[in-house]
């Protein structure tokens, strides 16, 4: 290989393909958002495509019925919104199954505490975060406060006291999101983060972020890395839905008490070396999925 790619140390690629460079995500950023199954060179099966348009249909289906009908549960406590909304992501998750033949599988779930605790998880798919809140037992999520402004959907975001981060307010927005954190905590509550902040392709060089390491540090509570390949079959910014079995693995939990940025490069490395080993996992049992890696390298 040459040119940039070759310039890659080793410890930056993963899967036998190498990670794609920023400036090949900027380049590509208009072309990445069309749908996966009109792009790919290596179109899926005309069947494939059809479940996964008939996914998305009774999955918009069933949120709106539900979320019209389940407004009077905005009128009790967390713990029932909470509840309902388990009901919406397993009902989600089990037309996945049904329509896509795309389980979800668990590993780890004993290294969750029985209390408050950060679950780190890693970013590659909407996919996770429908599926991590059904075996958590008072789960509060970090995202945009804009999305509390979306008529409805918000309204079951607030009543479940999710943490709302205000990036408009700029030098006072990690104090503010610190303090949301920390009365999550004091509450017995476990926080779901992404420590990349968004959504990335498997293959991508890793960006964590230094949010998590300041909340690690300001709520003293223990965190839980969460490996998986879910963009392996449910890649960012497409309708394609890949059969076969997503794994979500909790790995053993980072006590408190480190240095933030001893923490921020253990969590990495242990979130991205599992990562690899699930993506590795997935490819060895399904080798069409290497088509998803060469997607992610074809431009290195």
């Amino acid at each position: 290989m040459t040119g940039r790619g070759a310039m890659l140390p080793r410890a930056f690629t993963a899967y036998g393909l190498p990670y794609r460079t920023r400036r090949y995500e900027a380049r590509h950023e208009s072309s990445a958002a069309a749908p996966d199954f009109i792009t790919s060179a290596n179109a899926p099966s005309p069947m494939t495509s059809i479940r996964s348009l008939a996914f998305h249909a009774a999955f918009y289906v069933t949120t709106t019925l539900l979320a019209i009908l389940g407004l009077p549960v905005l009128a009790g406590d967390r713990h029932r919104v909470q509840a309902y909304a388990r009901l919406w992501t397993k009902t989600a998750i089990w037309l996945l199954e049904k329509i896509c033949g795309t389980r979800v599988e668990f590993r780890g779930l004993e290294h969750i505490p029985e209390g408050a605790c950060l679950i780190a998880a890693k970013h590659q798919s909407a996919l996770e975060t429908l599926a991590l809140t059904t075996i958590t037992r008072d789960f509060s999520y970090i995202l945009k406060k804009e999305l509390m402004a979306i008529p409805v959907f918000g309204w079951y975001l607030a009543g479940a006291g999710q943490i709302a981060l205000d990036r408009s307010k700029r030098g006072q927005a990690l104090p503010d999101l610190s303090r949301q954190a920390k009365e999550a905590v004091a509450a017995g509550r476990q926080i779901f983060i992404f420590p990349e902040g968004t959504r990335k392709p498997v293959g991508v060089a890793p960006e964590y972020k230094s949010g998590v390491a300041h909340l690690y540090a300001d709520t003293a509570a223990p965190c839980v890395p969460v490996a998986l390949n879910s963009g392996l079959f449910w890649p960012r910014q497409s309708v394609l839905l890949r059969p076969g079995t997503v794994t979500i693995e909790f790995l053993e939990p980072i006590a408190p008490g480190l240095p933030k940025q001893e923490f921020l490069q253990l969590l990495q490395d242990r979130i991205e070396e599992a990562t690899q080993r699930l993506v590795a996992e997935a490819v060895s049992a399904d080798p069409t999925l290497k088509q998803v890696l060469a997607r992610a390298s074809a431009a290195t």
